[in-house]
């Protein structure tokens, strides 16, 4: 395990540290988080790429949620720095960062499930411009509201589901509609968190091929257990474990690392 937690050298992964080549979408140095004498974020220093997919996994209770609030701004850091498109947003505020162009999904669905499909975007659009609900009577004459979400819908293929309520789709319909309000705000990085929990293998692979889809050209940071859909969906993954980073990698290094199996995935993944 010590071995493991510093460069990953032997494993072919790395320690998230690019060459220069491609430019930094997020940084994170020595980040770390304390609840009273507990420490849950233990120096995480990693580098996202811009326009990458990268897999946040390991354990319950390795952190990962707890990165995610860091990042996103639910949580500050108790030290080191967060940079975002080389901008610090470490303890700004989760609207803040938004505005910045870095937005999160949550692990719970994050819907209006008395508001329709069509509403719930439309809401997300608005907010995204701007704009207070408090104008809802006149959004109906704004054809621009209204095609732009019209868009994000077809997008994720629920065009035919506009008129229904949010609450009674499926749930993997609700996180295609969860996705469809996060790229409302046009994002460049986005956060998803268990964006598999709960669905049968069918729905996981609906659902992984159109994160796949609507993310293209964008970056991506995603927390997911299901270890088939990390594999095939991650450009680079991070292991995280006591709420350090063990190892980063290509998915091929990922599975050959002895102490990512040794920690993580056992001999599952590795069969």
């Amino acid at each position: 395990m010590t071995s493991g937690m510093t460069s990953g050298e032997n494993s072919g992964t790395t320690s998230g540290q690019t060459s220069g080549k491609t430019a930094a979408m997020l940084t994170l140095s020595g980040l770390r988080k304390s609840f009273g004498a507990t420490e849950i974020i233990r120096g995480v220093d990693l580098e996202i790429h811009a326009g990458e997919r990268h897999a946040v996994i390991g354990p319950n209770g390795a952190g990962k949620s707890t990165l995610f609030h860091l990042i996103s701004g639910q949580l500050a850091p108790s030290a080191g720095a967060i940079r975002f498109e080389d901008r610090d947003i470490g303890g700004r505020s989760p609207q803040a960062i938004n505005r910045m162009g870095l937005t999160r999904s949550f692990q719970i669905t994050n819907i209006f499930p008395k508001l329709t499909t069509f509403e719930n975007v439309r809401l997300a659009v608005m907010r995204a411009r701007g704009m207070q609900y408090t104008f809802w009577k006149f959004i109906d004459r704004d054809k621009r509201i209204h095609a732009e979400t019209g868009r994000l819908l077809d997008l994720v293929r629920l065009g035919p589901k506009a008129g229904t309520l949010a609450g009674e789709m499926a749930y993997s319909e609700q996180r295609s509609l969860e996705i469809a309000m996060t790229l409302a705000s046009d994002p460049r990085l986005i956060l998803l968190d268990e964006p598999m929990a709960g669905m049968s293998h069918e729905e996981t692979a609906y659902t992984a091929q159109l994160i796949r889809e609507t993310t293209a050209g964008r970056t991506l940071m995603i927390v997911e257990h299901d270890m088939d859909v990390v594999f095939a969906l991650s450009d680079r993954i991070s292991v995280l474990v006591y709420g350090q980073v063990i190892a980063t990698g290509t998915p091929q290094a990922i599975r050959a690392d002895a102490n990512v199996r040794e920690a993580y995935l056992g001999d599952e993944v590795s069969a």
